[in-house]
């Protein structure tokens, strides 16, 4: 080889031992990243498998003590004493009988099988307590459930004990902890999580609390019960390239001796040829030495008398603080300013209750990503970490809370509203704000108490539509063929909505499910009956089954039939009630004051507790949260589900909850809708009073009003009930119009009862342009 050919040769070499300890130290830190990984994964995968034993071996736990407490009324049941008495009909003196031999039991009782006086005494009586005595009756032998009544909970046992003259239930309660012991029994593997769970509510919980939003995805199921062992478990370690413990393992291995060879073999041979060239390079430390010292660059100061420019301060109305979020005209009372207060108080509000995390999503509406940059700004700037889920309809937003962690997000979302509003509906903490929480952000934008951090918080971007997706389609699946027609008008539910849908296995038709924030076709308002024309049509047209429409965020539900009738949303309950009833005895369904006052009967014909309540989405949900509902509707098209969901509304889990119970049943599609549409109904009517002052007109009709005869309940503006039917005035909370509906079991009924209306309407404003 000539001196050229070696000096290039030598070269190459000397590149190679120059590059060979960075080569090396890369392979180290990746083989220390993959053994470090995938031993803490293989520890992961143990602890999985020690809690996925201790959920099992608490599953039969639980069943056992449950089981022991039934037999032991059985026994009671059959006792000398307990039959004498029954004999006799004397039911005090039967039900001291039952609770002298059972240690630890308390209020004992015997009722009439009808259970009329318990449904009367409702709720002093108590939804839980009639929940296991229907159960028991449905099952002809001992049940339990958990109850809370006076003292707090305890485990409630009833049994149908038939009798020479007529059928009564027996019912007792004893010491919760009874059952809870096989909880309590199993060892809990470090950073994991244990609870017992009846319906949607956490009876006991141990370990780590913080994973209770994903305990769900491992629940085990309490045989011979409506009892559950739900189970979660911090996420595994992250492994490079994804890998499971023993690849990521091996590779490390691999790739440590590979490094370790190069070191010890190919190195030296390197160095050897080069004569200890290499050796005379700069080390690290010899680097760092010729650097100049790094000094901060000097700030300026600012001169004497130099003034900042002063930031002009945001205008924020008072009005736009409702009663259950937060909604304004874009360019009147909402802006990029108002937002980013807005979200530097929400931001401050998590700072106190020590959250970190926070969701934001948007409508379609065109102000939305102003809003939201707006919004995030103000976030970030409390110290907050945004995840932006982009234009996704509120739902899914609600979906993230969960889905991610956080137990807080944002919808920016003018809902139903004209194309110049929007607003926000907001969840900290796992909890809707609504009242209070909503003025107490004003006040602190307003008293400046706005926490700023010291170092914004970060903002990343996350598409989260496909687990919604699957979340759902995982769930519910169809084997009916049903042929659909989804009108989105031009909302945000537009592309999710029918891909929900079709995963769950139904023929989807779109109509107006382009995204367009002018909603160019129509108001996408389903409960405005004019809005449905266009579906109506199509639905005929395409001989479809159905149709479905979803208002602009999607958390709205309207229902036509084939034959072109509208389903109102507190019939649609109807049908929800029953299914959810069929597997949840004695669970309470909640309803809003517009809603049927055939719905109350209905419930309680298949063995439920109805509730009414206050509109409002933040409302229905705080007050589902306090009865433990599986679930909850409003007249507005707004269904929550607590049974198999998480409790907040969405209008397109409600559609794929339609299609399961379509599939479920014999009858046609059209069949089983138009069974519940009966009676005389009107569709929410809207009036304009003097001042645009609602809530003021309302509290002045409620005063002067006098209706003779009927029930007058004042939850939420007057309802009036008369037995054929009743009429509602309130202020509507999201616009300022006053909201009346009526329902009747006739047409002369419903006549008479907006007469009355009418005469004390104009009462109290004798020039209001009345809509009926």
């Amino acid at each position: 080889m000539d001196d050229e050919g070696k000096r290039k040769l030598q070269l190459g070499r000397e590149q190679s031992a120059r590059a060979l300890p960075v080569l090396v130290l890369l392979m180290l830190v990746l083989a220390a990243w993959l053994l470090v990984s995938g031993g803490l994964r293989m520890r992961d995968g143990a602890r999985a498998t020690s809690l996925e034993q201790a959920r099992d071996d608490a599953a039969v736990g639980v069943q056992r003590s449950l089981e022991a407490e039934q037999r032991t009324m059985a026994a009671r049941l059959a006792s000398p004493e307990v039959l004498a008495a029954l004999a006799a009909g004397d039911p005090d003196r039967a039900a001291k009988a039952l609770a002298a031999g059972w240690p630890g039991a308390a209020r004992s009782a015997f009722w009439p099988a009808d259970l009329q006086a318990q449904y009367a005494a409702l709720p002093r009586s108590g939804y839980g307590t009639l929940a296991v005595a229907e159960a028991a009756l449905a099952a002809g032998k001992p049940v339990g459930r958990i109850v809370r009544s006076a003292g707090g909970e305890h485990l409630a046992l009833a049994a149908p004990v038939p009798t020479a003259t007529s059928a009564v239930v027996a019912y007792a309660e004893v010491p919760l902890a009874r059952i809870t012991k096989g909880l309590d029994a199993v060892p809990l593997p470090p950073g994991a999580y244990l609870a017992l769970r009846q319906g949607g509510r956490n009876v006991k919980e141990r370990g780590d609390v913080e994973l209770n939003g994903s305990a769900e995805a491992l629940a085990a199921k309490v045989p011979d019960s409506d009892l559950r062992i739900a189970a979660s478990m911090h996420d595994p370690v992250a492994t490079p390239f994804e890998l499971e413990a023993i690849p990521a393992l091996g590779l490390g291995v691999l790739l440590l001796t590979t490094a370790l060879l190069l070191w010890l073999v190919v190195r030296p041979r390197l160095l050897g040829v080069q004569g200890g060239a290499v050796d005379a390079a700069p080390t690290l430390a010899d680097l760092q030495a010729e650097q100049p010292d790094l000094v901060a660059a000097p700030t300026r100061a600012r001169a004497e008398g130099e003034r900042t420019a002063e930031v002009a301060p945001v205008a924020i109305d008072r009005g736009i603080f409702r009663a259950y979020d937060i909604r304004g005209i874009v360019g009147q009372t909402l802006d990029a300013g108002v937002a980013e207060l807005i979200g530097q108080a929400i931001g401050s509000l998590m700072h106190e209750k020590g959250l970190d995390d926070i969701v934001v999503g948007r409508d379609g509406r065109l102000s939305g990503p102003e809003m939201s940059e707006g919004l995030i700004a103000g976030l970030r700037k409390a110290g907050r970490n945004v995840i932006d889920l982009g234009l996704v309809p509120t739902p899914v937003v609600y979906f993230g809370c969960f889905h991610l962690r956080t137990g807080c997000g944002v919808a920016i979302t003018g809902s139903h509203n004209p194309p110049d509003y929007n607003g926000f509906k907001i969840v900290v903490g796992a909890e809707t704000l609504s009242g209070e929480a909503i003025v107490d952000l004003y006040a602190r934008i307003a008293e400046d108490r706005l926490h700023e951090a010291a170092r914004p918080g970060t903002s990343s971007e996350r598409d989260i539509s496909e687990d919604y997706v699957e979340r759902i389609a995982g769930d519910i699946q169809i084997g009916r063929k049903l042929k659909v027609v989804v009108d989105a008008g031009n909302g945000a539910a537009g592309v999710i909505g029918p891909r929900v849908l079709e995963a769950v296995g139904a023929d989807v038709e779109r109509l107006f499910c382009d995204i367009d924030g002018t909603f160019p076709n129509h108001h996408p308002d389903p409960g405005d009956p004019h809005n449905l024309d266009a579906l109506v049509q199509m639905v005929e047209r395409l001989d479809a089954d159905f149709g479905l429409a979803f208002d602009g965020d999607g958390d709205r539900l309207g229902v036509v039939t084939r034959g072109g009738k509208v389903v109102f949303p507190d019939r649609l309950l109807m049908l929800f009630a029953a299914d959810v009833l069929q597997r949840n005895p004695g669970a309470v369904v909640l309803y809003d004051v517009k809603c049927t006052g055939h719905l109350a009967a209905h419930i309680l014909r298949h063995g439920g507790s109805p509730l009414m309540w206050k509109t409002g989405h933040s409302l229905i949900k705080a007050k589902m949260a306090e009865t433990g509902a599986e679930l909850a509707g409003e007249m507005s098209g707004h269904f929550f589900f607590a049974e198999r969901w998480y409790g907040f509304d969405d209008g397109i889990y409600a559609a794929a909850r339609l299609l399961e119970i379509m599939d479920g049943s014999a009858h046609a599609p059209s069949e089983l809708l138009e069974s519940v549409v009966d009676g005389v109904s009107t569709p929410e009517l809207k009036l304009q009073v003097p001042g645009d002052d609602a809530h003021g007109f309302v509290e002045r009709f409620r005063a002067i009003a006098r209706f003779e005869g009927a029930r007058a309940s004042t939850i939420d503006g007057l309802r009036v009930d008369w037995p054929d039917g009743w009429g509602l005035v309130r202020a509507s909370n999201t616009t300022p119009v006053v909201v009346m509906r009526f329902d009747a079991d006739s047409n002369a009924a419903m006549a008479r009862i907006q007469q009355v209306f009418r005469d004390q309407l104009l009462a109290v404003e004798p020039a209001l342009q009345l809509p009926f």
